[in-house]
């Protein structure tokens, strides 16, 4: 018998609610996915929880506990954003929780990619009793775990192209002399993506010319892990890159080192420098990375086909002349403003 509409809109509601807290672990959990999950008895929201940090406890756990009157479970639905874990990991199965509490019905987002659960949490809550409904909001829950979604089914990470332009299409002036395009609430909001990814990486002109630091001081959270590409090992260690306070990966044609928070990652010169580095990326479980310059770096991914989303940030500054922003021939996806600048974004 197909679900009243009544019943669709309250699942979809539950399930909106289950993906806001999913959001909450953005940056914490990797390379965990983002879960969330809400507990409703009668009704009514009796308890709800998220993933908060890699190797702490699941979406499930947390909002089990946070439920006063467990007694309540057993006649109680649970929306979870993925299929809870059948496996033993950092933590006990989630699966086996819920059994344990004798649920009523988990509905369940999206289904586990990841071939250690891969549909056996729901055969586990199954055999147990527990009606189970699966794919309510899946598009939405790909999109919140779209870093997941590629590590697992594409094995490489997923990549985000970032770079400030001027309203005449240059992102920096000549001779790669530095200068702020963007305005400061758009910087803001490029070191609150930055404490949502994994790494980002620059090349060799960006470091030299920039010196960046690649943090996040000016958003709260986590520092990424810092990738710089120098093939002949040329940039000066005196730079912001290198100075130990995150690990900075170097990715070069000389020497395998490692000193401190730095590591130095030889490349064969037979290989695709691009695809080694995503690859080695994906071997050390980075399961996100934005690229942030400069246009040579960033149009040698375009030109390989190699990224998932780019963002660009339109200034309405006239630089006059100067090194041209990197060519994306992609539709605009969708474009939000920031006191002024323009944030548009680009799938591939």
């Amino acid at each position: 018998m197909p679900n009243s509409p009544l019943t669709i809109h309250h699942s979809q509601l539950y399930m909106k609610r289950a993906l806001q807290m999913a959001r909450l672990g953005a940056g914490y959990v990797s390379p965990n996915p983002m879960v969330g999950c809400v507990i409703v008895h009668n009704g009514k929201i009796i308890g709800e929880g998220w993933h908060k940090k890699y190797g702490e406890g699941h979406a499930e756990v947390n909002a089990v506990n946070s439920v006063e009157d467990k007694s309540l479970l057993s006649e109680s639905e649970v929306y979870v954003t993925l299929e809870p874990c059948s496996h033993y990991g950092k933590t006990p199965p989630c699966a086996d929780l819920l059994i344990k509490h004798h649920v009523k019905k988990v509905i369940i987002c999206n289904l586990d990619p990841n071939p250690l659960v891969a549909g056996k949490g729901i055969e586990k809550l199954r055999q147990a009793g527990i009606e189970v409904e699966t794919g309510v909001l899946e598009a939405e829950g790909r999109e919140v775990n779209k870093r997941f979604f590629t590590f697992i089914e594409k094995q490489r990470p997923y990549i985000i192209l970032k770079w400030a332009e001027s309203a005449d299409g240059f992102i920096a002036k000549p001779n790669y002399q530095a200068v702020q395009i963007s305005n400061n609430l758009s910087r803001r909001f490029v070191h609150k993506m930055r404490a949502e990814e994994d790494a980002i990486m620059v090349g060799t002109n960006t470091a030299r010319y920039d010196n960046p630091k690649l943090d996040t001081r000016f958003w709260t959270g986590k520092n990424a892990i810092r990738v710089v590409i120098d093939k002949d090992l040329s940039l000066s260690k005196d730079l912001n890159i290198f100075d130990d306070s995150q690990v900075t990966i170097c990715y070069n044609l000389l020497e395998n080192k490692i000193l401190n928070n730095n590591i130095w990652v030889k490349i064969e010169e037979s290989h695709s420098f691009e695809k080694f580095i995503i690859q080695d990326l994906y071997q050390r479980k980075v399961q996100s990375v934005i690229i942030e310059g400069g246009t040579v770096l960033l149009q040698s991914f375009i030109d390989l086909g190699l990224w998932d989303e780019a963002i660009i940030l339109k200034s309405k500054k006239i630089l006059g002349e100067g090194i041209n922003a990197p060519k994306l021939n992609k539709p605009e996806h969708s474009r939000e403003y920031l006191s002024g600048d323009s944030v548009v974004y680009y799938k591939f």
